[in-house]
This record gives structure tokens, sequence and C-alpha cells, in this order.
């Protein structure tokens, strides 16, 4: 049987701000939702989906203080087999009638398809004693760090 994956809406930035706009049908979904303040939102990297990049497992030095080669999987790369991403979001509103979900950030282009909306649970989603390689030492100690963290000084893009 072969997977199928089906957008339930779309990334969208406007003045500023971060939504995912739900397909109406999914609308319900979204009920008590408003009670959680952090979302897990899973979505497709569609501008990096093709064949080629699928078939990249391992590519050159994406640290700057990191390893030459490193696999797709100890990365957090767009090139993938299956290009899904996963972005932990602050909550900031809920609203119901017009399908939209609004974050404080997410790091999808507009028009990036939202395959998942998950509440963010301390405990199954918090980890107490995580190890990172040296290369990722200076990485932001947690996601409210990351916003003001200057990630050029980590990637070579």
């Amino acid at each position: 049987m072969e997977a199928v994956c089906k957008p339930i809406g779309k990334a969208v930035q406007e003045n500023g701000r971060y939504y995912i706009q739900l397909e109406g049908k999914y609308a319900e979904g979204l009920l008590r939702l408003d009670d959680f303040s952090h979302i897990l939102a899973v979505w497709w990297f569609h501008l990096s989906d093709n064949e080629q990049d699928r078939e990249h497992f391992v590519m050159d030095a994406p640290y700057r203080d990191g390893p030459e080669k490193i696999g797709v999987f100890a990365s957090r790369s767009q090139n993938r087999p299956n290009p899904i991403a996963v972005t932990a979001c602050a909550l900031l509103a809920v609203d119901r009638e017009n399908n939209r979900v609004e974050v404080n950030y997410l790091d999808a282009e507009a028009g990036t398809p939202v395959l998942d909306i998950k509440p963010y649970h301390p405990s199954s989603d918090r980890i107490r004693d995580v190890v990172m390689p040296a290369w990722c030492a200076q990485l932001p100690a947690c996601y409210e760090d990351s916003g003001a963290f200057d990630w050029s000084t980590v990637f070579n893009w």
C-alpha cells in the first residue's frame, strides 16, 4: 500500500505575521486547540520535492565548524527521501470562523502545504538529557532563543 499525504492547509505570511490557513473541512479539528500554548506544525518542503534531492543522502559540510560530510538523517536539510518538516510554534490565536491558526513563526515559504497540526506536549515532546555533537554546541539552547540567533554564523549558506 502506498502512503498518501493530503495537505490540510497552507502556510501564510501577511504583514509580518504567520498563519496556517486550513481547508474548510478541517475547521472543526481546531476545537480546543487554543487550550495549548504551542503546536507542532508538520509541513512539506514542496519547493525541494524532486527525485534528485530525494536520492541525495550525504551532503557537504552544512555546518561551518562541522564535519566535511554529513548524512541526511543527521541534518535538518530540506533535501530528504520524504521532504517533511516539523516546526514547534507558539500558538498566538485560533480563528475557527476563518479556519486560521496564527503562530509566532513558521519557517516555511508562503503557500507551503501543511500536512498536520499537533499540540505540543512536554511529556512526549521535551527531552531532559539531550546529547549533541560539539559542532552543534553553539546552537541556541531553546526554541525561544532561536528567533534572535544569527543562523548565518552556523551554516555554510
